[in-house]
């Protein structure tokens, strides 16, 4: 599929799972106070950069980037509802070959922030722009359906012959093979427009030119970002943004349980503010003492899907039968507590690789049986294999960030107790990805990790994990997992433009995958964000596991 640059946000739902009370899902903790237009909305980072390159950046379509820039198609997301890909700068798409090639007719009227017309040779110019190897990292899903072989860009003249304008409010994709879910892959952060010709220079994201409801007013690297109006933006053109604040202000570097105590005391700017990194499980409990805090605490029903990778290319775990004794062997319960204390903060326990919120996703269980798991099913399947003894000497390696050693000890714990010995190795951010995701032949039995899909469509939940072009060279799919008619039916349903259609044949994916057991799914993990009490239409949808950003309004 893509660039194996996938650095998905997903990953960032690994660094913290957390939740809070029930699954109350209200646009605002204070139902009774609706945003209006003005004011100054701030939002506590704990990153000290803010990437405004379309090229770079791999922002969900509802977060920080959408602020600033416009892309072809658009998420809608409502609490109780799938996500729906809608019209941004451009229609939903149309093809009339069965999703090999796709045409978009760009809005009238639509201007970037200096007041250029945004035209379709701008959005080619953005596509071709994240070919360059200056401006890499970005979401690359769009990389080998445009094909272009070794293209490098279009600062040197060349273009891809698989984008066409035929004019200037027309843009034509003809893909490598169909693919259904082309209008979600427009809605990422490389269709963004970019003016034909610009973008060159390193520092473009500090001074990007905007085609959203805010622009770069100052930059200050490390300290904060603000952003002021776009004036050029027309509200009445865009249904995915409210474009509700007079500015938007990034504060960075800030450190997330500070920013959480702050938001919890709630006093002068701060009340403007919400965080976007997630609460703590320590933090939750705390604020459980503190009504009005706790009121101000939005919490997702789902997130990401935690997993135990195994990985199939090393024995044992090349017998599908050892495989599958995980299954039985794991203590979701024990991973629970693990994560966050106790069960309704960490998310219910996982059966399927699909998360939830994801349309077409269907509720299964292979491997039946008490969140603490059946040690006893384990060992006979052990035996059934030829191990009646169990296993020794498995490695688990883990990244220490976000209590992952707590979590990995609750598996070491319920795995011993079904005769398979496993010993921890705790590595740093860079060592970690070098050894599961760089590797072509690492040394790792087991490992743990999250994934929350890039697009709401569970081709972003299977193929970067599963497929066998994910394997390796910066790819995610840490099970090494490689099935010639695995890979061949995510091809198929890839293919498939009917959403209905296609949703079938990902959910009999998840199954026949889960017949390998190349992983166990352990949680859906739960997000949690607090606000200042001036904040509005603070909401978390069914997916993403994440507040959109671009509702959010300052309350009288």
């Amino acid at each position: 599929m893509s660039s194996k640059k996938l650095l998905t946000i997903a990953l960032a739902g690994a660094l913290a799972v957390s939740a809070c009370g029930a699954n109350d899902q209200k646009p605002s903790g204070d139902a009774a106070a609706k945003p209006e237009k003005g004011g100054t909305l701030r939002i506590l980072s704990e990153s000290r950069t803010l990437n405004l390159d379309p090229a770079k950046s791999q922002s969900l379509a509802i977060t920080s980037l959408g602020l600033v820039h416009r892309r072809l198609t658009g998420w809608q997301n409502a609490v109780g509802q799938p996500a729906k890909v809608v019209p941004d700068l451009s229609d939903t798409g149309k093809t009339s070959d069965g999703g090999k090639t796709w045409t978009f007719v760009l809005q009238d009227g639509l201007k970037f922030s200096d007041g250029t017309p945004i035209t379709s040779a701008d959005v080619k110019w953005g596509v071709e722009r994240s070919y360059a190897p200056a401006f890499g990292g970005g979401l690359g899903y769009h990389k080998d359906l445009l094909g272009g072989g070794d293209y490098q860009g279009p600062f040197e003249g060349k273009e891809l012959d698989s984008i066409k304008t035929p004019d200037e409010k027309t843009i034509v994709f003809t893909l490598t093979r169909p693919y259904g879910d082309w209008p979600w892959i427009a809605s990422t952060p490389a269709f963004a427009p970019v003016p034909k010709g610009k973008g060159a220079e390193a520092d473009y994201h500090e001074h990007a030119v905007a085609s959203g409801p805010y622009e770069v007013e100052t930059y200050t690297k490390g300290v904060e970002v603000k952003l002021k109006r776009n004036t050029n933006w027309e509200p009445a053109k865009d249904q995915v943004r409210a474009g509700l604040p007079d500015s938007v202000v990034f504060q960075l570097g800030q450190e997330a349980s500070v920013v959480s105590q702050r938001l919890a005391a709630d006093s002068g700017d701060d009340q403007t503010a919400f965080a976007s990194s997630f609460v703590s499980p320590a933090q939750l409990a705390q604020l459980q003492g503190n009504p009005s805090a706790k009121s101000r605490v939005v919490t997702s029903k789902s997130g990401a899907v935690a997993y135990l990778a195994l990985n199939t290319q090393k024995a044992p775990l090349n017998n599908v039968k050892v495989r599958q004794a995980f299954q039985y062997a794991v203590n979701k319960a024990a991973y629970q507590v693990a994560s966050a204390g106790n069960a309704q903060l960490a998310g219910d326990t996982a059966s399927t690789l699909i998360t939830q919120g994801i349309e077409g996703r269907e509720q299964f269980d292979l491997y039946p049986s008490k969140p603490e798991g059946d040690p006893d099913k384990a060992k006979a399947l052990l035996a059934e294999a030829g191990f009646p003894n169990g296993l020794d000497n498995l490695s688990l390696v883990l990244n220490k960030s976000n209590n992952q050693t707590d979590k990995a000890e609750a598996i070491q714990a319920a795995l011993a107790r079904a005769g398979i010995k496993v010993n921890i190795r705790s590595l740093e951010e860079d060592a970690f990805q070098t050894e599961t995701n760089l590797s072509d032949n690492p040394s790792y039995d087991l490992t743990l990790s999250s994934w929350q899909p890039d697009f709401p469509s569970a081709n972003s939940n299977i193929q970067p994990l599963f497929a066998t072009s994910e394997i390796g060279k910066g790819g995610y799919n840490t099970s090494r997992y490689s099935n010639a008619d695995v890979d061949k039916l995510i091809e198929e349903a890839q293919s498939t433009v009917d959403p209905a259609e296609a949703g079938k044949k990902w959910a009999a994916i998840d199954k026949r995958i889960l017949q390998d057991s190349p992983v166990v799914p352990l949680i859906y993990t739960r997000n949690s964000f607090i606000r200042g009490s001036k904040v509005g239409n603070f909401f978390i949808a069914d997916f993403p596991a994440y507040p959109n950003y671009l509702q959010v309004g300052i309350t009288k």
